[in-house]
């Protein structure tokens, strides 16, 4: 049976967090992804799970990092700011491997900025925001209900991946409130893959898995090895040995950018017959529909593809979207980082156009509207 009621968008990330088995939240107070942790620090404790109230963002991801590093599925939430502190042991986590879920609920910047209004201004952070040469995975639902379902994804993305992965919010979808309606059917649940060898011949960074995934033992469970943020070998010590270090450092990426046709997803709408192509994402992507279905009863043959997967970057998928069209807009609330991306995959012959807006307040359907017009 359906329990329908009214829900907003930070609760419904909570909500997600629960379905997906996640036990353990550490974070640290921040407009406007504090709802998250309010409501995990009343749902978890009732279920066995814990919440920490940490001192501050950088504290928050140790935390996060070391319950993984025992088996449990554990995430955060921050803004903008506390997303920023938390960069180093983002990359930490990244190099040695660990699966955690990081949600960012968006606000303009830089710096403290607008806390209580809307941005999409993390977009380039969440992939490049830590140095070093690796991948990530971040995804932007644009409603409510996704934002429950990708949260799902998101831990589970995490565990088969061994990586990192960022639930990309705006304050828009965050704060939103809309029906609720999940079934009590059973999600999907994925967890890591953990050894069953004899201790003394798990290898836990190990470079030959096929899908580049290696086997995860928790701490505590009889398999003994070396977690460190240097560069290292297969069994996990430090290493500066070329062959090794140039292995590890590859595999980073390309277990996670092998794997885009299988990570990244997309909404299509009107993408048949369309000679203007919108691109957009989040909140803005909800603006973007309403402008296309505006557009068509005009007669203007306009489609939109929605992004749900923002990182790894589709170039196949995005080349293919823009070519053969007239124009491609990428409609942001910042100033251009997704459509630089575009811009990057589309094909010579192709204007990709960009209509930003960094002034906290959500890109209206009027706008894209005009937009459209003005380019044809």
């Amino acid at each position: 049976m359906s329990k329908v009621r009214l829900v907003q968008g930070n609760e419904a990330c909570a909500l997600g967090a629960i379905a997906a088995k996640a036990t353990f939240y550490a974070g640290y107070p921040i407009t406007p992804s504090t709802e998250v942790a309010e409501y995990m620090s009343t749902m978890l404790p009732p279920r066995g799970g814990k919440f920490l109230q940490m001192e501050d963002e950088i504290a928050s991801m140790g935390a996060i990092i070391g319950a993984a590093c025992t088996g449990l599925k554990a995430f955060t939430a921050t803004s903008g700011p506390g997303f920023s502190l938390m960069q180093e042991l983002l990359g930490y986590a990244v190099i040695t491997e660990v699966p955690i879920v990081i949600v960012d609920v968006q606000r303009p910047g830089p710096s403290t900025g607008l806390p209580t209004l809307s941005a999409q201004g993390d977009i380039q952070q969440a992939r490049f925001g830590t140095h070093g040469d690796h991948s990530v995975i971040a995804l932007a639902p644009s409603s409510v209900m996704e934002t429950y379902f990708e949260t799902i994804n998101a831990f589970n993305l995490a565990e088969k991946y061994r990586n990192p992965v960022v639930l990309l919010l705006d304050e828009e979808i965050g704060h939103l409130r809309e029906r609720f309606d999940v079934e009590d059917e059973a999600v999907e649940i994925i967890d890591r893959k953990r050894p069953t060898c004899p201790p003394q011949e798990y290898i836990p960074y190990d470079n030959n898995e096929p899908d580049g995934v290696p086997l995860m033992a928790d701490f505590g469970a009889g398999y003994r090895y070396h977690v460190t943020g240097l560069t290292h070998n297969e069994k996990g010590f430090y290493t500066s040995k070329l062959p090794e270090v140039d292995a590890s450092i590859r595999r980073l990426t390309s277990k996670i950018e092998d794997h885009v046709n299988e990570i990244a997803t997309f909404e299509e709408i009107e993408l048949e017959d369309c000679e203007v192509l919108l691109i957009a994402y989040g909140s803005v992507a909800r603006s973007a529909q309403e402008a296309v279905m505006e557009l068509r009863e005009q007669g203007v043959k306009v489609g939109l593809l929605r992004p749900i997967t923002i990182w790894p970057f589709h170039d196949q998928r995005i080349k293919a979207a823009c070519t053969g069209k007239k124009a491609v807009i990428v409609p942001e609330m910042n100033l251009g980082q997704y459509a630089r991306e575009v811009e990057r995959v589309a094909p010579a012959d192709t204007p990709v156009c960009t209509l930003t807006r960094v002034d906290g307040e959500m890109i209206e359907p009027a706008q894209i509207v005009a937009k459209v017009k003005e380019v044809l």
